[in-house]
């Protein structure tokens, strides 16, 4: 089946609990206490830690980000979203000649499927992601091949049999809803618990202000949200005030001390003083993070007119906050929308790509300022890939794709994952277990995999994966499937 284990997940969010309780002096049965800080003990939370996933909404079109380069492969690229004498609509391909400045040169060749006739496979960016470029030539970036929603291992054969008992797929495959739940959360839409937030139960403990674990800069999604972890979530001017309490009520200084009082104050009704409580916490964190922010600017430039960038700076001056805040681990979603180009992918897709990576460098350059550059990992996630395949003017929805890990942590200008060829699904492919159609990309990496390597390096034990990502035991060696590893490698061991 393809959802979370409760039981599993509620038994370690019972016991992270009951260790916060017991961290705060509340009296607990002494094997109730033990219990705890050994789950506890299980989590690494030595030093600052962020985690900042960086959504792109809309499924981002993989052919045209991470771009064949070498001339085989460039050509077999061009062969199919090029204009040739039988094909129709515009060439969605972009000029090999453009890729000189975003070229990328990495320690070694990505791995490559066996039997392939191109093993020296070689990569570029689209042309608007120079900054990018740089990232992964310095070491500071690492892309992440073929990587999408798995339930287990599968091939080609298996993916069109019509056993899907023996051989389960993700549900509802090439529906953005769903697919954006499913890379979040690892279940379809309606989904209430994500990965992010999962990692959240068990870092809170950590933070002397729980509420600050899980933050999010572009409104409400599942990835954040836990057990017990909550998304908090924030503008990209700062915390979001309650209306009301931070101005004058109708030109009244007394008015808004009255409705700050009305909305805090016990109650003797039950749900009623629930949720005054809730709303006094909601006060009290606004007023905490506005203070911290104030105190939390950087030199670093962000480039103006982009919101991806405006929401990474506000994550930058949170990090600077971190020791007013009281945090030790936490947990960052950001996104950019737009990414669903059936038409119009060579001409909207440049701006899309260009803010990414601005805004990503400048993200960086800013953990550098502060000096946390190696406790700090931002990542790429999406709904999907598209097709290889144009559909005129753009391209479908598809599966896989690839992404990108940058930080001072990550074992940069490398390539993880199998290279897969460019293909539309030719019989004649050498590699062509690897196309489910139009150039789809089924993938050879699956999410779980890539988060539980992100997962381990912020500090979750081998022990605590499965609690956190369901589908990881049927992956890695304990699985009998060395060949998709349970920690891709792209994280520093710490």
């Amino acid at each position: 089946m393809y959802f979370i284990d409760p039981q599993k997940h509620a038994r370690r969010a019972f016991l992270r609990r009951a260790s916060a309780l017991s961290l705060s002096t509340t009296a607990l049965p002494f094997a109730l206490n033990l219990a705890a800080l050994g789950e506890a003990s299980a989590f690494d939370a030595t030093g600052y830690k962020a985690l900042v996933c960086v959504f792109l909404y809309g499924g981002n079109d993989y052919a045209n980000t991470v771009m064949a380069y070498d001339d085989p492969s460039y050509n077999a690229y061009f062969g199919v979203r090029g204009i040739g004498p039988n094909q129709i609509g515009t060439s969605i391909a972009i000029p090999k000649a453009s890729l000189t400045a975003t070229l990328l040169t990495p320690n070694a060749a990505p791995q490559v499927a066996l039997n392939t006739s191109i093993p020296d496979r070689q990569y570029a960016l689209h042309p608007s992601m120079t900054g990018m470029a740089k990232l992964f030539n310095t070491g500071k970036a690492a892309v992440q091949l073929n990587v999408g929603p798995l339930v287990a291992p599968l091939t080609k054969a298996q993916y069109l049999s019509v056993d899907r008992k023996a051989y389960p797929i993700p549900p509802k495959l090439f529906s953005h809803n769903d697919q954006q739940s499913i890379w979040q959360s690892s279940s379809p839409e309606g989904s209430k618990i994500g990965w992010g937030g999962n990692l959240g139960d068990l870092a809170m403990a950590s933070n002397a202000t729980s509420t600050f674990t899980c933050m999010s800069v572009t409104g409400n999604a599942v990835f954040l949200s836990g057990d017990s972890a909550l998304s908090y979530q924030i503008s990209t001017t700062g915390a979001v005030a309650i209306k009301g309490t931070k101005s004058k009520v109708y030109n009244s200084t007394p008015a808004m001390t009255a409705l700050r009082t009305l909305l805090s104050q016990s109650r003797s009704d039950m749900f009623e003083n629930e949720y005054n409580r809730v709303t006094a916490r909601s006060m009290a964190a606004e007023a905490q993070v506005t203070s911290a922010l104030a105190g939390a600017n950087l030199t670093t430039v962000f480039p103006t007119g982009n919101t991806l960038a405006d929401q990474l700076k506000v994550v930058a001056r949170l990090i600077s906050a971190r020791s007013s805040l009281g945090t030790k681990r936490q947990v960052f979603l950001v996104s950019l929308g737009g990414f669903d180009l059936h038409d119009n992918l060579i001409t909207s897709q440049p701006g899309l790509l260009g803010k990414v990576s601005a805004a990503m460098t400048a993200f960086y350059d800013a953990t550098v300022e502060m000096g946390v550059s190696d406790m700090v990992t931002a990542f790429t996630a999406s709904d999907f890939g598209r097709t290889l395949q144009s559909n005129g003017d753009g391209s479908d929805h598809g599966w896989g794709s690839h992404h990108f890990m940058v930080g001072g942590a990550v074992k940069g200008k490398t390539f993880y994952g199998t290279a897969p060829a460019v293909s539309v699904g030719s019989t004649s492919a050498p590699d062509d277990q690897w196309h489910v159609g139009q150039g789809r990309l089924l993938p050879s990496t699956s999410v779980d995999q890539y988060a539980a390597t992100l997962a381990q390096w912020f500090g979750v034990a081998e022990s605590e994966l499965s609690g956190i990502l369901p589908n990881l035991k049927r992956f890695g060696t304990a699985a009998g499937r060395p060949d998709y590893p349970s920690n891709m490698g792209f994280m520093t061991a710490t």
